[in-house]
């Protein structure tokens, strides 16, 4: 329905009896702005017959009614506009909020994340990249929204502030903001269909999951599941399986328990480790970690040696490859001449002339 505005005339009890008055603080680098645009906030709250005062001593905004203030409500409203100011909203945009149709709300993020680096990454997330994700909220909601600090402030309508606080408090709980934001648009294509008015959307609104993992953390779990299988499969004698050979092979069921991998004592006494004192123990360590030392020196040393490798140039031909190239070439046209020759010859003497075979055919 349509919400007319209130008049002076509308206010029939006259001026109040008491005085109202609200009273904020604002953080140390909003003073210079402050100071510059505090005219323009007292004539906004002067025609609505708000007196206000910014106290740069305390550090404190307030505003209270007067003799002159005719709306009840007003009074809350221009609490609602020294906190924005406060919070480092614009004055241009800040002013709106005295508008019937225009409601605030400063949504607390500071403690709801423990972890700093985690804070900053999840409000981060609200703006997007260039701010493109706030600007999509913005745009869906209806709504002015500014993250600033540990706070996210919000003007616009009512069902629009319940729906940007939804989006902010569940981005803080690592929700991502684009399942709302793509919630939102299917919400806004269902409403133009009369038809689904009595119905329930469930079945239209996307469902996701909460615990997921990454493609790759899985590859990175899978993999190391089989690097463990192979090593007790290579303790146990067995070939070792790759991922294929896994997802080729079907699970069977069977009621008996898989057999008992050996210990590593069990390997030690197989191997003979086990009965060898300490300082043979300490010599065998040293000797496998030389050897592996000088695999890698020798490695080290090969891949050095590759950049002062000459690489392989073709030589311009000398004179006499020249020439035996020639001559080479000419020895072969010759050779295809005389074949040609021999070959003409063989036709003729198959052909025969048509005085021939008539004098053939009379005798």
């Amino acid at each position: 329905w349509k919400i007319d505005p209130f008049l002076p005339a509308d206010n029939k009890a006259g001026a109040f009896a008491e005085e109202s008055s609200f009273a904020t603080l604002f953080p140390k680098y909003r003073e210079k702005y402050l100071r510059e645009v505090w005219s323009a906030v007292t004539r906004a709250l002067e025609t609505q017959g708000i007196a206000c005062t910014l106290d740069l001593v305390h550090g404190s905004m307030s505003v209270r009614t007067t003799r002159k203030t005719y709306d009840p409500y007003i009074i809350l409203k221009a609490r609602d506009l020294i906190k924005l100011l406060a919070r480092g909203v614009a004055v241009t945009q800040a002013v709106k909020i005295l508008n019937d149709d225009i409601s605030s709300d400063i949504i607390k993020i500071g403690n709801l994340v423990r972890n700093k680096e985690r804070f900053v990454k999840r409000r981060q997330r609200i703006i997007g990249p260039d701010g493109s994700t706030l600007k999509a909220i913005e745009l869906l909601t209806q709504c002015y929204v500014l993250v600033q600090g540990s706070t996210v402030s919000v003007m616009g309508p009512h069902k629009s502030l319940k729906e940007v606080r939804r989006i902010v408090l569940d981005c803080m709980k690592n929700i991502h903001p684009i399942y709302r934001i793509k919630e939102l648009m299917i919400r806004r294509e269902l409403a133009k269909d009369p038809k689904l008015a009595t119905e329930s959307w469930d079945r239209f609104l996307p469902k996701f999951r909460k615990n997921h993992l990454k493609t790759s953390e899985k590859t990175a779990k899978k993999n190391e599941r089989l690097e463990t299988k192979n090593a007790s499969r290579k303790a146990a004698g067995l070939p070792e399986e790759s991922l294929a050979d896994v997802a080729a092979k079907k699970k069977v069921y069977t009621p008996f328990p898989p057999t008992q991998l050996p210990r590593k004592v069990d390997l030690q006494l197989e191997s003979g480790e086990y009965f060898l004192k300490k300082h043979e123990k300490d010599a065998r360590e040293s000797a496998q970690r030389k050897q592996k030392q000088a695999e890698t020196t020798e490695k080290r040393r090969a891949g050095r040696a590759e950049a002062f490798v000459a690489p392989e140039e073709d030589a311009a031909p000398t004179v006499e490859e020249k020439r035996k190239r020639k001559r080479n070439d000419m020895e072969l046209e010759t050779a295809q001449k005389e074949e040609q020759v021999k070959g003409t010859k063989k036709s003729k003497k198959k052909t025969k002339s048509k005085h021939e075979i008539e004098e053939e055919e009379v005798s």
